[in-house]
């Protein structure tokens, strides 16, 4: 059996939990302490032990909602999406859970406990009683090189990239000052496209650069049209084995010059260069596929102490989507019907 203990944070060796393989952007101080700073939370580090023996750390934040206390490794609305374990090869992550449970529930005094860990797999669902999303996604294996990523890709995405260059656009690392309400100006004109807004706000974005960015862990890429005018704008974090897509905004009047395919191509191949494994794509959204992805499912678990908890989360989460998700299918349908086709999943992606 592991035991779980949580040592002070000023006592927490960050560098030897950074040396775990399975190390992801999300679990570094920098990210907790993001996430900790709008859900005026606080970050948990805990330590796991077999007998007298190190064999992990679970990562995640202790915040309340409604006045219950809640442990999230993340929880569904922080942008966040992975957090859960690190842990030594051959350490069970469903034994690992079990512990944690005990220690959330017990020790931290917490009624309900949410883990989405990267390295859950499907068959754990019915692990000790949780209730589970499945929560899909594309990669692509920065390991190929540069010619065969290309030809991975869909023609027409071949096509736009190629189309970008020829007409002048330039991609380029961009500097924190000012890139929040840039990037989010052009959010708001992806989303107002299906009549929907963005899910989080330009302050939300501040705090992600200023906690993370100085880190390295954290790309702010900028698209300009031939006149040097930004025309898309896109945020992709990165750690250890894999980089992820979090968000690209861009403005419709330009789409013609293809800045969405240049921008992601650009961040393919920086973190390509920086030794990253794999490139999480944030969501199944079908115009992902054109890149040349592998489909990946991992589970967000939870659990709550008491039934009534959480039947009363699951119902708050229906109703808290249910317009969005509305707006959306209304908005496919009608794409569907202007192409005399059936409707298919478009516009932004589903990190929330």
């Amino acid at each position: 059996m592991l035991t779980v203990h949580r040592p002070p944070l000023d006592n927490i060796d960050w560098n030897a939990l950074d040396a775990f393989g399975d190390r992801a952007f999300t679990q570094r101080r920098h990210w907790l302490e993001f996430v900790a700073s709008f859900t005026g939370g606080e970050v948990v580090v805990a330590e796991l032990h077999r007998a007298s023996d190190l064999v992990g750390y679970f990562n995640g934040i202790l915040f309340r909602r409604c006045g219950i206390p809640i442990l999230g490794s993340p929880f569904r609305g922080w942008t966040t999406p992975y957090m859960g374990f690190n842990l030594a090869p051959g350490t069970s992550r469903i034994e690992a859970l079990a512990s944690l449970e005990r220690f959330a529930f017990r020790e931290l005094g917490c009624l309900h406990l949410e883990v989405t860990d990267r390295h859950f797999t499907p068959q754990d669902a019915g692990a000790h009683g949780y209730a589970h999303r499945l929560v899909r996604s594309f990669l692509t294996d920065l390991m190929e090189d540069e010619d065969r990523l290309l030809a991975n890709m869909t023609g027409a995405c071949r096509r736009a990239i190629r189309k970008a260059e020829k007409s002048g656009v330039v991609v380029e690392p961009a500097a924190p000052e000012g890139f929040a309400e840039e990037y989010h100006g052009q959010l708001q004109d992806v989303f107002a496209k299906q009549a929907l807004r963005p899910t989080y706000s330009s302050a939300r974005v501040r705090k992600l650069i200023e906690h993370v960015h100085p880190s390295g862990d954290l790309l702010l890429a900028r698209v300009r049209d031939p006149d040097g005018r930004s025309i898309a704008t896109g945020l992709f974090p990165g750690f250890g084995s894999f980089s992820f897509f979090w968000g690209n905004g861009s403005l419709r009047e330009h789409q013609i010059l293809r800045p969405n395919e240049a921008l992601h191509w650009f961040a393919m191949r920086y973190w390509k260069r920086r030794g990253m494994r794999w490139h999480d794509w944030g969501g199944p959204n079908a115009y992902k596929a054109k890149y040349g992805v592998v489909p990946f499912t991992t589970l967000a678990l939870r659990k709550s102490r008491y039934a009534v908890l959480q039947y009363a989360r699951d119902l708050a989460e229906r109703l808290y989507y249910f317009p969005r998700d509305l707006r959306r299918r209304r908005y496919d349908a009608k794409v569907a019907d202007a192409r005399g086709s059936p409707a298919t999943e478009t516009g932004p992606g589903s990190l929330s």
